[in-house]
């Protein structure tokens, strides 16, 4: 029964992972390299917290729940030596994911089931640096956590029924719907996403519609929630980036990064969290 989670990464996803599963009645320790990071998401956790409270989404126990059921910390060590679940949220760079399992994997208790937070890496080459092959996974959460009701569970090649199981039941704790996917380079959900996305890139840069009429036309012709582009700005561009690149590599040419999309992170426009990328922002 998981009632510990670590949460490796205090970034907007690691964060809102947290948030949600200290919600959820979790015990969860957010760990970080970085104290400025771990800073960070402690005031993005406050002010999420009091705008949830004055808004009426949450009650007020609730907030005391999240604030009594979250811990802060630098060590990774310490988030996982007491730990059921492991969820990794870091960047999507494999030889910094596999660092981090390995060290997990020492780390953790025996039982406990080591999973990365990814919309396209391999969970079995990740696994498979681990003395637990059957107890890694991949659970894909999206942004904003707390909002959205899709995580994606990718088996890797030796993941067992019972891990499969025991984070689907934590997954429904958390309130959301759950998709069984068997690992294929991007999954279901980025395979989609990174395609269209990259598409209204193209045709941007090829001059057939601005950005913003772009993402209306999808939007209330497709009835899509958000447009290609403003979900690119949220994403963050570099992110999106590392995404196509890797499938790039690993399903070939109709995966080639948009020139447009190279160029603005070469640029530094990022999305929202650089205050430009197909749009500005505030």
């Amino acid at each position: 029964m998981v009632k510990h989670i670590a949460v490796i990464g205090s970034g907007t996803m690691g964060r809102g992972i947290a948030y949600t599963a200290a919600l959820s009645g979790y015990q969860v320790a957010l760990q970080d390299i970085s104290e400025q990071a771990i800073a960070k998401a402690r005031d993005y956790i406050e002010t999420l917290l009091k705008t949830s409270l004055e808004k009426g989404y949450i009650q007020q126990e609730q907030g005391e729940l999240v604030r009594e059921n979250l811990t802060y910390t630098t060590s990774l060590e310490e988030a996982v030596k007491n730990t059921d679940l492991m969820v990794e949220a870091i960047l999507e760079i494999m030889e910094l994911k596999i660092d981090v399992f390995k060290q997990a994997d020492e780390w953790a208790p025996a039982h406990a089931i080591l999973a990365t937070n990814t919309s396209t890496m391999s969970p079995t080459e990740i696994g498979a640096t681990t003395k637990r092959p059957d107890q890694v996974i991949a659970m894909h959460f999206f942004n904003p956590v707390h909002r959205m009701k899709l995580i994606e569970i990718i088996r890797g090649l030796d993941t067992s029924d019972a891990t499969m199981e025991i984070v689907r039941s934590v997954s429904e704790n958390m309130g959301k719907e759950t998709v069984e996917v068997n690992e294929f380079p991007g999954f279901v959900t980025s395979r989609m996403n990174c395609i269209i996305g990259n598409e209204a890139m193209n045709m941007l840069m090829e001059g057939v519609a601005s950005a913003e009429d772009i993402d209306k036309a999808i939007k209330l012709g497709l009835n899509h929630p958000m447009g290609p582009l403003e979900m690119a700005d949220l994403v963050g561009l570099d992110s999106r980036l590392r995404n196509m690149e890797y499938l790039y590599q690993s399903l070939g040419e109709k995966y080639r990064p948009s020139p447009v999309l190279v160029k603005y992170v070469k640029a530094g426009r990022l999305g929202r969290k650089s205050g430009q990328g197909f749009y500005k922002y505030q």
